[in-house]
């Protein structure tokens, strides 16, 4: 530790000044926390992330325990250890190696450092409400047989977030009246303050000497017959202006920290107990699976970050340690992040959520109706708008309109969008007329689609800003409709069925069957192989690709699909490259627009692989969050991965509850008829297509919030039917519906006729490290009495699937793979051999009955 280059200065206080102190800083006597409900356990893996964020601080560091911490926008404090030194025992013992266990809660993360002479427990969390110029707060809990010294070490930061420039030099002020380290700057308007109640200063290196580099230390003596019970806050504060930056000011605040904690801490645990209680939830036979849905909840509401200077909030997209920079992760404003995971949001029914993150994108759009792409959390306080951030990319305007609609919809919330009548009208107005070679197109001209950088330079209009036009004008033209403009609705309706047309006509490719990457000036295709047009099915406007099934089956195939998650190129593609940010890496973005590419187009096996690989990524590397990008080739995040991502957790609720459960809600908005831009209002109603794994017999979806209404969802295979049930909670009552093909809806209830025959894939992440093995669907159809699957396997392995039959006596026959007879659990078992040869081999499978 201390291996930074900057020299610090220290002045201590006298004795005397020590004996008066005016702020009386004590240890808590106790602290009053849950021991049950949503938590993940694990023993510590060092180098393995940890993120404890809330909208005033967040604390970023490694399991093994040591951490930076922010309060917010400026870190503070980095490399945080522990040493001990035990009475009449030689050794120091430095802690942090001993770190044994993690254990993260909703509402705090724990780690506890063992040693046979003392245990420690860290006990981490960050509240909505802290006093002015706090955030985040870390308490130690000792536990020891003899007295022991305990050194807690750190690197002294106060460097603000990128972009804004650090305050020049640094210095230290021991304060002996206060008992608190003041971190001074080169401006009286910007000073920290870091302390331990009862602590002393550890190293103090006098004026004489010449300049040195020690870490601050904070000295705790601790008697266990004296302190028992005792737990001691690391208690931070900022001021940034010169009332609030002064020694006096800076104690204040901490003072009051140190006084507010025990309800503090009781307030933040009941949010989350009170949120955890009023969203949405699911229940399936897979425990880890319900909690990971959970955790994606959890995770979104963490990455909420109020703004300073002012008092809004938005959604950042997401944190991983700083190191020695001052950008922590993506730790910033983002639109597209926002506006993607807005989806997720409205499916766990947080409307109030969702108001606030389009609120914080409406007061940045730009005059001429552009939405903003990118916010520092320091963009208050500098000049950011002459910086390129704000607008560099393209895809926040029509990501706006098809996010309003989505929230309009599941809402039922048209006042709202009356409010931003304007706001809507000015984003479509730019978006409409931004099209540079006038095909009809949003294109590239106006900032970046998806890629930063590509082979042959930047692209002239990516297929995936073509299809997020296409999703747009479609729902601009319910936007209009519930506006009450029917012209606008029907200009935008014929524009999005223009729109649809020319990229069925500029970016299919027959000879491949295939979609290109991006459409030239010229006229010219890049052809290369993405996941990007598998977008097409996002939206609840996206209406496909009319010659998807080559695409469809790629996209399933060990060519995109890894074990755990899509890559963005064909690992056969000539540039391929698995450690570049756009040219082969793994983002569980992607991996969740295929499973909903998939499970709106039969191919539920797959699906449910997607957004399994997804949802499994929440217990192996920041607990409790999904990371950003991972390898194309090896399973293993990237170093630099933001690991608590925003829409990655959001690619865990979305297909889930738009895909597996097949929910499409509406809040009593009203239906439209996009082409005559008829409105059609009405009670709540939710609408399912269910595509239950094989596997499960049952399931049930809580709380769905559908507009002023919630109610709960359960799914149960009855025979051949797959019978859904709603149940009224609260609210008007909500009126159920299906799309599915020879779905009967009687009242309260939806009969979805099964297949004759259900064939289900079991899940699971491979080992770090580990290539891709697994075995992939490539094509699911049914034909009269039959399925047929097109598989394919490592060369000489094999695969068991579970087998359900939904009703009938007649004979099940497998060609290609062997049944087993039924097990305890109701289901045979489908044995897959594939043939032997390298790297993948296919396999057809018919099962008829």
């Amino acid at each position: 530790m201390g291996k930074r280059s900057l020299p610090f200065y220290f002045v201590i206080g006298n004795a005397a000044a020590a004996a008066a102190q005016a702020v009386a800083l004590h240890p808590l006597p106790s602290l009053n926390v849950a021991r049950t409900g949503l938590s993940i356990e694990r023993r510590v893996q060092a180098g393995q992330p940890f993120t404890v964020a809330g909208p005033q601080g967040v604390v970023l560091g490694q399991q093994e325990g040591t951490f930076e911490a922010w309060v917010l926008p400026v870190k503070l404090l980095s490399h945080f250890s522990l040493r001990a030194q035990v009475e009449g025992y030689a050794v120091p013992i430095e802690l942090n190696p001993d770190a044994a266990s993690i254990h993260v809660y909703p509402d705090r993360t724990v780690i506890t450092y063992a040693h046979i002479a003392l245990t420690v427990r860290q006990t981490m969390f960050a509240p909505d409400h802290s006093p002015a110029g706090t955030g985040a707060v870390v308490l130690f809990e000792i536990d020891a047989v003899k007295p022991v010294d305990l050194t807690f070490s750190f690197t002294p930061e106060m460097k603000p977030m990128w972009p804004k420039a650090s305050p020049g030099s640094l210095s230290a002020e021991w304060d002996a009246k206060g008992g608190t380290y003041i971190l001074h700057t080169d401006y009286s308007d910007f000073a920290g303050a870091v302390t331990i109640p009862t602590a002393e200063p550890g190293i103090m290196a006098p004026y004489q000497e010449k300049p040195q580099t020690h870490p601050l230390e904070l000295k705790l003596h601790y008697d266990p017959k004296r302190d028992a019970g005792k737990i001691y806050p690391l208690l931070m504060a900022m001021g940034q202006t010169a009332a609030t930056a002064s020694n006096a000011a800076l104690e204040k605040q901490l003072a009051q920290l140190n006084e507010s904690l025990p309800s503090l801490y009781a307030a933040h645990a009941s949010k989350f107990d009170k949120m955890l209680a009023d969203i949405t939830s699911i229940e399936t036979p897979d425990r880890e699976f319900n909690d990971a849905f959970r955790w994606a909840e959890v995770s979104i509401e963490q990455l909420q970050a109020t703004t300073n200077p002012g008092d809004e909030t938005g959604l950042v997209a997401g944190y991983f340690s700083s190191g020695d920079s001052s950008r922590p992760g993506f730790g910033w404003y983002f639109g597209r992040d926002t506006l993607y995971t807005l989806y997720a949001v409205n499916g766990m029914g947080d409307f109030g959520l969702t108001r606030t993150a389009l609120d914080f994108l409406i007061r940045r759009q730009r005059e001429d109706g552009k939405i903003m792409h990118e916010y520092s959390q320091t963009a208050g306080s500098i000049d950011w708008k002459s910086l390129p951030y704000m607008y560099a990319a393209a895809d926040a305007t029509p990501l706006f309109l098809t996010a309003m609609l989505d929230y309009v919809q599941a809402s039922g919330d048209v006042a709202y969008l009356r409010t931003h009548r304007e706001v809507v009208e000015k984003a479509w107005a730019f978006e409409t007329s931004h099209d540079s070679d006038n095909d009809g197109i949003y294109d590239n001209s106006q900032g970046t689609g998806w890629v930063e950088s590509w082979p042959g330079g930047k692209p002239h209009q990516e297929i995936y800003l073509a299809l997020l036009d296409q999703q747009a004008s479609t729902a601009m033209a319910k936007l209009a409709a519930f506006l009450g403009d029917q012209a606008m609705a029907r200009s935008a309706a014929a524009r999005a069925a223009k729109v649809a047309s020319t990229i069925e006509a500029e970016y299919f490719v027959p000879g491949t069957g295939e979609y290109a990457f991006s459409h030239n000036a010229d006229g010219s295709l890049d052809k290369a192989a993405t996941i990007y047009p598998a977008l097409a099915w996002f939206s609840a406007g996206g209406m496909g690709l009319a010659h998807a099934d080559k695409s469809l089956r790629r996209w399933d195939s060990h060519d995109f699909s890894t074990d755990w998650g899509s890559r963005d190129v064909a690992e056969t593609e000539s540039f391929f490259d698995s450690m570049s940010y756009h040219q082969g890496s793994v983002w569980p973005l992607f991996t969740g627009w295929a499973a909903l590419a998939d499970y709106r187009t039969g191919r539920n096996l797959s699906g449910y692989a997607h957004l399994m690989q997804n949802a499994d990524q929440t217990t192996t590397q920041d607990l409790g969050a999904v990371t950003e990008l991972l390898s194309g080739v090896f399973f293993v995040p990237f170093g630099r991965s933001t690991s608590h991502q925003l829409w990655s957790s959001a690619m865990v609720i979305t297909p889930a509850m738009r895909g597996l459960f097949g929910i499409t809600v509406d809040g009593g908005a009203g239906r439209v008829d996009g082409g005559a831009g008829r409105v059609d209002g009405g009670a709540g109603r939710v609408d399912v297509e269910p595509r239950l794994p094989a596997e499960w017999a049952e399931a049930e979806v809580r709380r769905v919030h559908v507009g002023e209404s919630v109610c709960s969802l359960a799914y149960k295979r009855e025979g051949g039917t797959m019978v859904v049930r709603v149940t009224t909670l609260s609210g008007p009552a909500v009126h159920l519906g299906s799309g599915a093909v020879g779905a009967r809806v009687a009242g309260d209830v939806v009969q979805v006729p099964l297949p004759g025959v259900e064939v289900g894939l079991g899940h699971g992440l491979p080992d770090p490290g580990s290539r891709t093995r697994q075995t992939k669907v490539l094509a699911q159809e049914y034909q009269g009495r039959s399925l047929r699957l097109e598989l394919e396997g490592e060369g000489g392995s094999s695969v068991r699937m579970a087998v359900r039959r939904n009703g009938g006596k007649g004979t099940l026959v497998a060609t290609g793979g062997a049944l087993s007879g039924v097990g305890a659990d109701g289901l045979m078992r489908l044995e897959v051999s594939f043939p032997f040869g390298a790297g993948y081999q296919g396999k057809t499978v018919v099962l008829s009955w």
